[in-house]
């Protein structure tokens, strides 16, 4: 796999003044596109938040980085993206994911069920939303969903339809996105509802070759075309990357060499930080990099330096 490599930006606790003007500076720079999360504590909602990206932008892509599933019906979610795909000029691309974070639940009330439970409801809704993406007549009568009928009006205007991402750190849901997905987010497993130092031990080299092996199983024959993604949670240009990864690493519970070889943190300079990228290309696949909003400028020379790479 040797997909071009590109940027998005995440401008989850931003507030929405911030959130147009960073978005407007990232197509700027040429990131390609602008990422919201799905939490219900202090961010903006991601489909409201990159409408208004999409009114104030013109090139860059939209993709709310990921959708948790129980929080909407399928059949409510397929008008909504399909009318912001319209609205976009065809710039959505859809993150779906089967809900992990324990305080979003406590909070809204819905029930939090096994992760196995969550998976299975996320299959059963991804079947329904590609149907109705499509425009096709979606017959389901399934374990979580019963539906019956088309989407109607607006249609998605993208050629090949709305590209899906799914995104997961553990076999069953890496397996689904092996499966159904356009774009496969690898993350570290988040099974304990919260980020702590048991995500940091699950972020390492050798977890992240477990986790493309899962996915490669499950694709088979398309894993060529497929966009692999993964989200860094330590980005930062820096002359001396092993001090800044001797003093992150513990609070990640590895070391500082397991920190520097994973694939969710990106540090030093321009250079290094470029050849990385094109290393975890060459291992894994990844082409999709995703970075907090906070670090674009910082990240500008690398987006330049692999520009067309």
């Amino acid at each position: 796999m040797n997909a071009p490599i590109r940027f998005s930006a995440s401008v989850g606790q931003t507030s929405v003044d911030d959130l147009v003007s960073t978005a407007q500076r990232a197509e700027e720079l040429g990131y390609h596109s602008i990422t919201v999360p799905d939490h219900l504590d202090d961010q903006p909602a991601p489909l409201i938040a990159l409408t208004a990206v999409a009114a104030a932008t013109s090139q860059i892509r939209l993709l709310p980085l990921v959708l948790a599933n129980d929080y909407r019906h399928p059949v409510v979610l397929a008008k909504e993206l399909a009318t912001l795909d319209a609205f976009s000029g065809g710039r959505l691309e859809v993150g779906l994911g089967a809900g992990w974070m324990t305080s979003d639940y406590e909070l809204s009330g819905i029930q939090l069920d096994s992760p196995g439970t969550r998976i299975r409801r996320l299959s059963e809704s991804v079947d329904v939303l590609s149907g109705l993406l499509a425009g096709d007549q979606v017959d389901i009568d399934g374990e979580f969903y019963s539906v019956s009928g088309s989407a109607g009006s607006p249609a998605p205007v993208q050629n090949g339809g709305i590209p899906l991402m799914l995104a997961g750190g553990k076999e069953k849901m890496l397996t689904l996105a092996g499966e159904k997905a356009d774009i496969i987010g690898i993350n570290p497993g988040l099974t304990a509802g919260v980020i702590d130092e048991r995500a940091g031990r699950d972020a390492t080299l050798e977890r992240t070759d477990q986790k493309l092996e899962w996915v490669r199983a499950a694709a088979g024959d398309r894993f060529d075309s497929l966009v692999i993604q993964t989200r860094i949670h330590l980005a930062m240009i820096a002359d001396d990357r092993e001090a800044v990864a001797a003093e992150m690493a513990p609070l990640l519970g590895i070391t500082a060499e397991e920190a520097l070889a994973s694939p969710h943190a990106l540090v030093g300079t321009v250079d290094q930080v470029v050849e990385e990228v094109q290393s975890w290309r060459e291992r894994w696949g990844f082409s999709y990099i995703s970075i907090d909003a906070g670090s674009i400028e910082d990240f500008a020379p690398v987006i330049a330096a692999l520009d067309g790479v």
